[in-house]
């Protein structure tokens, strides 16, 4: 395997695949419904809060939006190295890294509709996990694993 500016450039593995492909159907699932909440239901919502409480919903929702919008360049790049669109060394240009996430302050998302509330935490949350993944992809992959090298010398061994 080569190295690629310190990194370790290496194949998505099988559990690596199914992982991109429901976290892709689950950030879908999330844009579906938080365009849906944003735009029609939460309108009302939103139209019943303070002047700046409705300015801060709207920047929560464009918040949501973008953390989505980041999950989702982050997931298609790994499905392109997958189909073999890109390289696995591609991949860790920092363009195609996931984007960093705005922050929300505790106390705003208290603030929030429930309904917004929960969309906002859920798109927060995932951001996190891809965030994990993403971050897995700088360290560097064993050749072997501790496991088969523990049965490769039980095996020398007689």
């Amino acid at each position: 395997m080569a190295l690629l500016s310190g990194m370790t450039e290496q194949m998505p593995s099988a559990i690596h695949r199914r992982l991109v492909d429901s976290l892709y159907v689950e950030a879908m699932l999330l844009a579906d419904e938080a365009r849906g909440y944003f735009d029609v239901v939460g309108r009302a919502e939103r139209d019943s809060l303070e002047a700046l409480s409705r300015v801060t919903f709207s920047c929560e929702s464009l918040k949501v939006t973008t953390r989505l919008m980041h999950i989702i360049a982050w997931l298609l790049t790994q499905r392109a190295v997958e189909a073999g669109e890109l390289t696995p060394g591609d991949a860790l240009s920092p363009a195609r890294r996931l984007g960093e996430a705005p922050e929300t302050e505790p106390a705003t998302l208290d603030a929030m509709p429930s309904h917004a509330r929960t969309i906002i935490a859920t798109s927060i949350e995932l951001h996190r996990r891809v965030a994990r993944l993403d971050a897995s992809l700088d360290e560097p992959v064993a050749d072997e694993s501790p496991a088969r090298r523990m049965l490769n010398r039980l095996a020398a061994s007689f």
